[in-house]
């Protein structure tokens, strides 16, 4: 059974780094939560920024260092309403496939491929679009 990942990242609308990759990365800041590396749960999970995504992977600063090969579950708010309705966050696991060190001290570039990717919704799917 193959992984789930969702198939293209809107590149066209937000811009796409020069490069000539197989999947092309969206420069997108969104909010990235690390919430466990290695199998153990962070203790307090901080809200940190991608600095590009594409459909397999995501590139993201973090605070801690974590080596190549690492397990890691992220939670990545794809979209996010003012009201709290509407919002679309993904939930993924995914493995550090390159760790650098950052222009910031103390600070570190993480490249991680999408392991396995799951969309949570906080609002209801109308009644008339569900099978009967």
């Amino acid at each position: 059974m193959q992984p789930r990942r969702f198939l293209r990242v809107p590149t066209h609308a937000v811009g796409v780094h020069p490069e000539q990759r197989e999947y092309p990365r969206a420069t997108l800041n969104l909010p990235l939560r690390l919430r466990a590396s290695g199998g153990v749960p962070e203790e307090s999970p901080r809200t940190l920024v991608t600095r590009d995504i594409s459909s397999t992977g995501v590139y993201f600063l973090c605070p801690k260092q974590l080596a190549v090969g690492t397990s890691i579950e992220l939670e990545i708010v794809l979209v996010s309403r003012p009201l709290g309705l509407g919002n679309v966050v993904m939930a993924t696991m995914a493995h550090v496939c390159r760790a650098e060190t950052a222009a910031m001290p103390g600070w570190y570039g993480i490249a991680a491929a999408f392991d396995d990717v799951q969309f949570d919704r906080d609002d209801h799917m109308p009644s008339r679009f569900l099978k009967p």
